[in-house]
């Protein structure tokens, strides 16, 4: 039996990573197009727009498990079915529901692959990328860990970040004279952007003068600015690109400054629970595989369950802007998917061996 498990689990675990392999190929393929508008914007060349889009695969791996999952599954079981192996398999010993287990064991090999991306990887390479590419095209700016730098005449200004309603956070001017010499400093708590000027709260300025510092606490006050709204778009946190334990946290924070959580909850939900539609694809990949190499519509079943990982892709992602739209609970939109799919793998596994 444990050779047979192991024998099951390779062949599943292959044709999964080719799967993953075509797919991320595919989609990386139109990502690069997609990009191609881009270069010749400031330093955005086509080397960069490659690196970009390497940057971004674990990103799209995460995305693709459960398709790839499915799609490994249905061609490693369907060859089993054609060359009569899981017949054999199945008079050998093993129980529907032996191979169902062993498929479970298979797939959450996937699962922990998920999570790990979804954790550590992804977050990190997606948010490197995207600063990356915000510098390439912008020289006058420059994003990193502490959030946003650009340079605005004789200003130089750092934002930590912008929360979704366009606050920003954490600011920080620093003006210098022609001769590049430090005249003032602004700290700020939080800005409101209106038509072209902040309106900076809590502001601590410093003026530097050959004798001596004035510092002045004013609670409110306004800088004119040209900066472009497009430019600070870059520092809205994209929950697609947080981790799960990072995602928490901003969540409590949005919750604190009294800002719409709707979005980030959709997606808190939906990493709690893919790494079980990767487990609940591979049992809609043995629902859709032929019992034996007899039937003669296996091209239809398999063309039909791929269809199908793609309905639950997209059904994932419809569901996602329901809840924000309709104020449908997070919760429902993000389970719903995945427990229909695992209740109708489960019946067409009894329905076939009812048969």
């Amino acid at each position: 039996m444990k050779l047979l498990t192991k024998y099951l689990i390779k062949r599943l675990t292959v044709m999964s990573c080719y799967a993953l392999l075509a797919v991320l190929a595919l989609y990386s393929f139109i990502d690069l197009l997609s990009e191609i508008g881009n270069v010749g914007k400031g330093n955005y060349t086509g080397w960069t727009a490659f690196k970009y889009i390497i940057m971004q695969m674990p990103a799209r791996a995460y995305q693709l498990m459960p398709l790839a999952t499915l799609i490994g599954g249905l061609l490693a079981l369907s060859q089993l079915s054609s060359s009569s192996e899981l017949a054999v398999i199945k008079t050998s010993g093993l129980s529907t529901a032996d191979i169902i287990r062993i498929i479970l064991k298979f797939s959450a090999i996937f699962a922990l692959a998920t999570i790990l991306l979804g954790e550590w990887l992804a977050p990190e390479l997606g948010r490197r990328a995207d600063a990356m590419k915000t510098t390439a095209k912008e020289s006058s700016i420059t994003a990193s860990v502490t959030g946003l730098w650009l340079r605005q005449g004789e200003n130089i200004v750092n934002i930590a970040a912008m929360l979704p309603d366009n606050t920003l956070t954490n600011i920080r001017i620093w003006r210098y004279n022609p001769q590049f010499e430090l005249t003032e400093a602004i700290i700020a708590e939080k800005a409101q952007v209106h038509d072209g000027k902040w309106v900076l709260q809590n502001a601590k300025i410093s003026q530097l003068t050959n004798k001596h510092i004035n510092i002045q606490h004013i609670k409110q006050m306004n800088w004119q600015t040209n900066i472009n709204q497009n430019l600070l778009n870059v520092l809205v946190v994209k929950p697609e690109q947080m981790s799960f334990s990072a995602l928490t946290r901003y969540i409590k924070y949005l919750k604190k400054n009294q800002q719409q959580t709707s979005a980030y909850d959709v997606v808190w939900w939906n990493k709690l629970v893919y790494p079980i539609a990767t487990m609940v694809m591979s049992l809609v990949a043995l629902a859709f595989t032929p019992n034996s190499a007899r039937h003669s519509n296996m091209g239809l079943k398999l063309f039909s369950g791929i269809c199908l990982g793609l309905l639950f892709f997209f059904t994932g992602r419809l569901f996602g802007f329901t809840t924000q739209l309709y104020g449908v609970p997070a919760f429902f939109s993000a389970i719903l998917p995945t427990a229909t799919f695992a209740l109708w793998a489960v019946y067409l596994i009894h329905k076939q061996e009812t048969r």
